[in-house]
């Protein structure tokens, strides 16, 4: 089972935060923070600046706040993976689209009545808490893709 190693970046304004609606797996049709699979060459906070940039037109002005680490783990060999969820409060540019999904600016508060993916929902309130160090957290998940177990570590 190979590990997919993946970064969330929610960039974070005047109390709202950039979400996508997703087109594509995985999570087609929920609403997800922009982010994406880390490259053979970059750092997880290098993939969140690109991935921010590719799919938003956003350039983050200094460095990704690293919030979360999320392990997710299921019996299914393609559905391990190993996230870094990052903020972004200072950037530049204009928004632009992507072929990923349709992006938004949402209130902080109403990003937990979307239909965001279920790890998601728990591990949110941390990224837009004033807590100063990032947390681990991992999350177990059955055949189905329903989580059955998660934890901070």
């Amino acid at each position: 089972m190979a590990r997919k190693v993946a970064t969330l970046v929610y960039a974070a304004r005047d109390g709202r935060v950039l979400m996508m609606h997703r087109r594509k797996q995985p999570n087609l049709g929920q609403w997800t923070a922009p982010g994406g699979k880390v490259e053979i060459d970059e750092s997880p906070a290098e993939c969140a600046v690109r991935e921010l940039r590719e799919e938003t037109g956003l350039k983050a002005a200094g460095r990704p706040e690293l919030r979360i680490i999320v392990t997710e783990t299921s019996p299914l060999p393609d559905w391990q993976w190993l996230m870094f969820v990052y903020r972004v409060a200072e950037f530049t540019g204009d928004l632009t689209g992507c072929d990923e999904g349709d992006l938004a600016w949402i209130d902080e508060d109403q990003v937990l009545s979307l239909d965001i993916p279920q790890a998601d929902a728990i591990f949110y309130p941390h990224v837009v808490a004033d807590e100063t160090a990032p947390i681990a957290m991992k999350f177990e998940y059955d055949s189905d893709l329903k989580l059955v177990d998660w934890r901070i570590e």
